[in-house]
């Protein structure tokens, strides 16, 4: 992937509920999309499917903003753009 101006990434907190129980919690965590803005269902399925997360009960995401910068790493499949 070339590199350029019109790279984005989304820049965003999370919390993620199990549905076994327990959960986790990212703040300033950062994932390459393409396009210029990504709905936060997309986003959530992206960061389970990134993380390689089961048994996901829940996904809050949180101050999402998109960023330009390059983007870090060949993405393993296309994310959708904004809904």
């Amino acid at each position: 992937m070339a590199l350029g101006s019109s790279e984005k990434r989304v820049c965003f907190d999370f919390e993620v509920d199990f549905s076994n129980g327990g959960g986790i919690q990212g703040q300033g965590f950062r994932l390459d999309i393409e396009g210029d803005d990504i709905a936060d269902v997309a986003l959530a399925d992206y960061l389970v499917r990134d993380m390689r997360l089961l048994m996901v009960g829940a996904v809050r995401i949180l101050n999402k903003r998109i960023v330009s910068e390059p983007h870090k790493r060949e993405a393993a499949a296309p994310v959708p753009a904004a809904r």
